[in-house]
């Protein structure tokens, strides 16, 4: 049942300049591959508790479980929904009619995003979601381990905890934010649905 850090669909400085090469790998290496870590101690204390070998705090684990998996979820998902930067980046065929029904325009769409992305509170993610009846919904998400929303299948997710922009863009999360729509892999979304 272990996890493993994933490998970069593109190369550590593809996403320059909006995201730096210094920034990718620190954030790959260091910070996604904590969560694989922290995800696969879990999941070793409870293959052990399970088994009769080891006693555990139940809660705890569980808690720790889901922290690191959750990281481990998203930055997956964040990883393979950016590609090189294009200035003119928009959505087209069936996300964007989507997108287009649930928010009345991509426009629209797009500045909530934004806005739910500038505001999380302290350390998070902003996430496009579809929810079973094709709904999207727009949701801050503070903390890996509080994310989970039953039958709501994450699209898109831009990381604002500050190890994702920080070295570059200081305390200005909300330039990190507008520019991170020029890395937005379009393609790769239309293909999760």
């Amino acid at each position: 049942m272990k996890v493993e850090l994933p490998k970069l669909p593109y190369e550590y400085n593809a996403l320059e300049p909006v995201i730096s090469e210094e920034i990718m790998r620190l954030h790959h290496q260091k910070h996604h591959a904590a969560y694989v870590k922290g995800a696969n101690a879990a999941l070793e204390k409870l293959e052990k508790y399970n088994k009769g070998e080891l006693e555990i705090n139940v809660r705890e684990v569980l808690r720790d479980l889901s922290f690191h998996m959750n990281g481990h979820v998203l930055h997956s998902l964040f990883w393979e929904i950016m590609r090189p930067p294009e200035d003119e980046n928009k959505p087209d065929g069936k996300i964007l009619e989507l997108i287009e029904k649930s928010f009345g325009s991509f426009e629209s769409f797009k500045k909530l995003f934004s806005a739910s992305a500038k505001q999380v509170e302290g350390v998070g993610w902003a996430l496009l979601v579809k929810c079973p009846n094709d709904n999207f919904y727009v949701l801050n998400i503070e903390k890996h381990n509080l994310m989970h929303i039953a039958g709501f299948k994450p699209l898109l997710a831009i990381d604002v905890w500050e190890h994702a922009y920080y070295l570059q863009y200081k305390n200005d999360r909300g330039s990190y934010v507008d520019n991170w729509w020029k890395v937005v892999n379009w393609d790769k979304v239309n293909q999760l649905l």
